[in-house]
């Protein structure tokens, strides 16, 4: 999801307001509050407002920025993202994960999901994580859980993602996960004043549920 949804300088939100009424709850209803999901690796779980510093301080890097919509600049801005995902997933449209490595509490990237039609039949997904967990493993951990996630309880059937044709390890991330690449999309995506091709790739839901434990099993 290198177009990521949320545009700081166009949000206008009281994060105190939305936040206020975030609570940590056992549900069934992802709508009511994002499932705790554990790997092997990391777990993944609502962002907090404690989160806004790491997050500033993985994503806003140039390795992991410069192929996705640029992230806020401040923990402030990071604040008013947190809440964003809070209202959005409240509303229906979209959910977001904290990666969360088991040996430390505050998060180190995030994995995203939004509908792309009423009830997520098609839906997009997205990731950003910090350089210095690249190639540790926990990618897959955690893309896994989310993928199991999209499928199992929000109902996706078929799952897009977007990259960069230049986006070297973000196309390999999805080509690892059994992504299919559909076509390239040209010039659709604006970065730094200019526009480049993006690879669109999928999942569909009978596919990962054929190949998900064979999958699972080469990354163990």
């Amino acid at each position: 999801m290198e177009k990521m949804p949320f545009r700081d300088a166009q949000e206008v939100i009281d994060v105190q307001a939305v936040m206020a009424s975030a609570k940590e709850v056992t549900t069934s209803d992802w709508r009511q509050a994002v499932p705790v999901l554990t790997g092997s690796m990391a777990t993944l779980r609502e962002l907090r407002l404690s989160d806004a510093p790491a997050l500033l301080a993985m994503l806003s890097t140039e390795e992991v920025s410069r192929f996705i919509s640029p992230p806020p600049t401040t923990v402030e801005g990071f604040e008013r993202f947190i809440a964003w995902t809070h209202r959005e997933r409240a509303a229906g449209n979209y959910t977001c994960f904290a990666v969360v490595p088991h040996n430390m509490d505050t998060a180190i990237g995030i994995f995203q999901v939004r509908q792309l039609e009423p009830g997520f039949g098609t839906a997009e997904w997205g990731f950003a994580m910090g350089s210095s967990f690249w190639g540790t493993g926990i990618f897959l951990d955690a893309a896994a859980l989310v993928v199991d996630f999209a499928f199992d309880v929000v109902g996706t059937r078929r799952l897009e993602a977007r990259a960069a044709t230049a986006n070297g390890r973000g196309n390999g991330a999805l080509r690892k996960m059994g992504a299919v690449p559909e076509g390239v999309l040209r010039k659709s995506f604006l970065r730094d004043g200019e526009y480049l091709d993006q690879i669109l790739w999928t999942i569909l839901d009978d596919d990962w549920r054929r190949s998900r434990s064979s999958w699972r099993q080469t990354i163990h």
